[in-house]
């Protein structure tokens, strides 16, 4: 089986060097992976790096990769955990293998497995109470007790075990554990668990069942009924690894699975705990997982986050044995790289200042003469509107746009000044002129306070000849951006920051405490009738100010919502 031709050979990790080696060896005659999530919630941002290690080394070596549901626990599984799962997957650009699997499709092999074990004596039916179970497992410095059932006959386990599943006993009553060694250096070996009573619901199975395998269990003997040649696994599962040999062993596979550890992605100032994400859900301290705060996929792709994005950040980061914490910063560098030449610019004032430009209908009205072969316009008398046509992107061919100039206008409150900062280059009564992008150059005459001294208002003009021309005789420097305050239109921005404050927020024992009370801030905004009128999901780069994405709830073309995906620029660089 040769390599796939196209990019593997530019990735050089152990896993992946393991794989090779399998090749050239022949031992296997395809490689099969598996991505296995629990449907106990949406997948996050640790996930990634899973979907695309085990997706993408399928691709790179002719193999395939199998979209596995390890749902054994029907008390936290949804319907609408696998829908997303699914979703997920799809939108990072990865497709698996034939249909979804389901460890609950193998469940009727599973327990075939689990009597098998009884028979050969390397499982028991245990009778104590998860509490003993709990305290006679011993501790890193003491062997654990055997439970008393733990030399019980075959003919007696079986029958335990077939009560168990007869439903004669409550959930805690009884347990099917695996017969290995309560004195073993490592806990996982020490008789664990491998069934349990549960009286629920399977949302595949419905109620044919009351006994469910553990995830251990299910886990390895899934792999290798699927013919999974490498399970790929994150680094705590090592300890797990023991088990994970000793069932596919003891169930007797020729060729079995092997599992290999690769270090979990961890970012700062990110919680990637399911259960502590659920709870800021139920809590509504989020809107829902697809918050954009949130660092589930579902909320990354509300964020405005592409999927080349994240499969650059996960190349970046690469796979290695060794635990780290990665710089959020790269994340949103990648983001940030795969939006500059796939998204359409456009202008939007997100604290609106408003400039009223006293000589507009004059100046205008003469443009025909004064415009340059560089401005493509047309200007509205009835309504007293310069429609200037301009390209989308500057550099990739987008598609034009007409952008509304009108007599009042909307500048960004921080482009005028009255007592400007050291270093400041915008508007200020010192520096009354500037660029409008795409127009003239303004000059502010005068501006307007209210009482506590804010400026609400300038009153400025427009130099005529600098429609697409430099002024004569003198030199403005600075371009600002703007948005017709008549044509504009009213806009919902949301800006954000991270949603903990905290660089580990997993080391908080209350994940409020955690929380950044900034993660969201609203503003209104006034935008261009071009962005107003996209569809909800597109992404644009706002002028000046970062780039942001339409949002895909709540989005419309009379109301208009933007979630910002990232700053327009960072002073970091990755290594």
């Amino acid at each position: 089986m040769s390599e796939h031709p196209n990019n593997h050979a530019q990735k050089n990790d152990f896993i992946r060097n393991i794989i090779r080696d399998d090749v050239n060896a022949q031992k296997y005659q395809q490689i099969v992976t598996r991505f296995p999530p629990e449907p106990n919630g949406y997948l996050h941002l640790g996930h990634v790096k899973s979907i695309c290690l085990n997706f993408g080394i399928a691709k790179e070596f002719g193999g395939v990769c199998n979209l596995r549901f390890d749902d054994t626990n029907p008390t936290a599984e949804k319907q609408d955990y696998i829908d997303n799962i699914k979703n997920d997957v799809r939108w990072l650009g990865f497709e698996w293998a034939d249909e979804a699997r389901y460890a609950s499709g193998y469940f009727d092999q599973l327990h075939e497995w689990a009597v098998q074990l009884i028979k050969q004596g390397d499982a028991y039916v245990d009778l104590q109470s998860p509490e003993q179970i709990r305290d006679n497992r011993g501790s890193f410095n003491e062997a654990g007790k055997p439970s008393p059932q733990r030399d019980t006959s075959v003919e007696e386990n079986l029958k335990l075990f077939a009560d168990m599943k007869a439903g004669k006993f409550a959930e805690g009553k009884a347990v099917l554990r695996a017969k290995i060694d309560m004195a073993s250096p490592n806990m996982n070996m020490r008789d664990p668990v491998i069934y349990r009573v549960m009286h629920q619901e399977h949302h595949q199975t419905g109620d044919k069942w009351c006994i469910y395998p553990m995830y251990d269990f299910a886990h390895p003997l899934s792999d290798a009924v699927e013919g999974i040649t490498h399970s790929l696994c994150t680094l705590e599962f090592e300890d797990h690894r023991p088990f994970y040999d000793w069932a596919v062993e003891k169930i007797g596979f020729d060729l079995p699975p092997h599992q290999y550890e690769f270090a979990r992605l961890n970012v700062d100032h990110t919680m990637t705990s399911k259960r502590k994400l659920k709870q800021l859900v139920d809590e509504g301290i989020v809107s829902g997982w697809d918050d954009p705060r949130m660092p589930t996929i579902a909320g990354m792709r509300r964020r405005g986050y592409t999927p080349e994005g994240l499969r650059d950040f996960c190349d970046r980061v690469g796979v290695t044995k060794a635990d780290s914490v990665v710089d959020f910063r790269l994340l949103e560098f990648s983001v940030r790289q795969s939006l500059e030449s796939t998204t359409a610019r456009g202008m939007a004032v997100l604290k609106p200042l408003k400039v009223t430009i006293t000589n507009f209908s004059d100046a205008v009205s003469s443009w025909e003469s004064q415009k340059a072969d560089s401005v493509n316009a047309r200007f509205d008398e009835a309504e007293q509107v310069l429609w200037l046509t301009q390209p989308n992107h500057p550099n990739v061919d987008m598609g034009e746009r007409e952008i509304p100039f009108t007599e009042i206008l909307y500048i960004d409150q921080s482009d005028y000044e009255i007592q400007p900062p050291a270093g400041y280059k915008r508007l200020s009564p010192e520096k009354p002129e500037i660029r409008l992008r795409n127009t003239y150059v303004l000059a502010v005459t005068e501006h307007v306070t209210d009482d506590n001294g804010n400026v609400i208002e300038l009153k400025a003009t427009i130099d005529p000849a600098t429609l697409g021309n430099n002024p004569e005789g003198r030199k403005v420097k600075g371009v600002i951006h703007w948005v017709s305050a008549s044509k504009g239109v009213p806009a919902t921005v949301r800006m954000y920051e991270q949603l903990f404050s905290v660089e580990d927020p997993s080391s908080v024992a209350d994940v409020h405490q955690a929380l950044n009370p900034n993660s969201l801030t609203e503003l209104h905004a006034v935008v261009e009738p071009s962005l107003a009128h996209s569809d909800a999901g597109t992404r644009f780069q706002f002028e000046r100010e970062g780039y942001f994405i339409a949002d895909s709830d709540e989005h419309s073309s009379d109301k208009p919502v933007f979630n910002q995906i990232v700053s327009l620029r960072d002073s970091y660089k990755p290594a």
